[in-house]
């Protein structure tokens, strides 16, 4: 049994650690409700403006299909792989890592085996985790995490739509954890670009389409591809606060399970010192007496 001032100093540092964990756990909780707040407001416009496309790719009106909505010839493919800048956060990372190399393997099997697909990591996790598992890394971006404001975003959309327009990439998609709530995170991989094709959806009567489908399209698809990669980041955002949260959660239940065994322990054998002590006493003065 470890002695007295072992336990004594156990038993501080354990609470130390309760305190810290307990504290980051208060934290991911206020920043999980900013941005839970933002994603479930952001849903319904990216919805809607999904529709909006979808109606005027199905008007009676002249047909227009947008550049980024058409196939490309290149057989490379990119997968964005959103991850976080820092970790205690659970298998937040490493589940996402493992669907989305499972999702390549699958869907991609050719690609994987000629050795075209590569990683384009959001966040400093991601990247250390790729390159550690040899893929190639397109390009690693851990600054957008630092404001999370739709101008930021849109450059980081805007590069990944640059090298789908050149023929870089022929296909595009995004790896993510969804956000379902504090204690469920979906791993997600959703095809970026080419935007898939609409479902068949016509504009109400009501509606005007002014000055024409082309000039909508080309407003309305950029946006679209745009508020799709923000969606999926906060998605991703969401979802790691949510699991440190948990994993903070957790951490501090475990330090208090430890702290009160520890307690026990140091009880029992300051118990044990002070009977030991008692009995060397009572021989003594049994010795004295003889």
């Amino acid at each position: 049994m470890a002695g007295l001032k072992e336990l004594r100093i156990r038993i501080s540092s354990v609470k130390s650690t309760r305190q810290i964990t307990s504290a980051m756990k208060m934290v991911a909780a206020a920043k999980l409700k900013g941005a839970q707040d933002r994603i479930t407001g952001l849903r319904p416009y990216a919805d809607n403006l999904r529709t909006i496309a979808s109606a005027l790719n199905n008007s009676e009106n002249e047909k227009f299909i947008s550049p980024f909505m058409l196939p490309s010839k290149s057989n490379e493919v990119l997968i964005v792989l959103f991850t976080s800048n820092r970790g205690l956060c659970g298998g937040f990372n490493n589940n996402v890592l493992k669907y989305a190399v499972e999702w390549a393997e699958k869907n991609y099997a050719e690609a994987m085996a000629q050795h075209k697909v590569s990683f384009y990591c959001i966040g400093k996790k991601g990247g250390e985790l790729i390159k550690r598992r040899g893929f190639h890394v397109e390009r690693t971006n851990f600054a957008v995490y630092d404001s999370l404001t739709y101008k930021d975003v849109c450059v980081v959309a805007a590069d990944l739509m640059k090298l789908f327009i050149e023929g870089r990439y022929g296909i595009i998609d995004l790896a993510f954890n969804k956000f379902k709530n504090a204690g469920v995170q979906i791993q997600t991989v959703e095809q970026f670009l080419p935007v898939p094709p609409p479902p068949d959806q016509k504009l109400p009567e009501n509606y005007i389409i002014e000055p024409d489908v082309k000039t909508l399209m080309d407003e309305v698809v950029p946006r679209i591809v745009r508020m799709h990669f923000f969606k999926a980041l906060l998605d991703s955002f969401a979802a790691e606060q949510g699991a440190r949260m948990t994993a903070m959660h957790q951490a501090t239940d475990n330090a208090t399970e430890l702290i009160r065994e520890l307690t026990l322990q140091y009880n029992k054998a300051r118990q044990a010192a002070i009977t030991a002590e008692i009995l060397e006493i009572t021989g003594g003065a049994e010795a004295l007496k003889s």
